[in-house]
């Protein structure tokens, strides 16, 4: 499955590798990858073993505000 986030409080091109760690490191997550200039942060993974809310709540512990991207 892949999810779609937003966070809008990216400062500099460190958060983007704090975050995509953060992420990477999650059992069930295969991919993320983050989107400096727009603040998009895309996540391959399976619903199951990490579900939106664990990924939301994972780069709001990070230090950086997440929510679902509406299309």
């Amino acid at each position: 499955m892949k999810t779609l986030l937003r966070s809008q409080d990216l400062s500099c091109p460190s958060c983007v590798a704090k975050i995509e760690n953060a992420l990477q490191g999650l059992e069930g997550v295969n991919d993320a990858k983050v989107h400096f200039n727009t603040g998009r942060i895309e996540i391959e993974h399976d619903p199951d073993a990490a579900p939106t809310t664990v990924l939301v709540q994972t780069v709001r512990e990070t230090g950086y505000e997440a929510a679902v991207a509406a299309f």
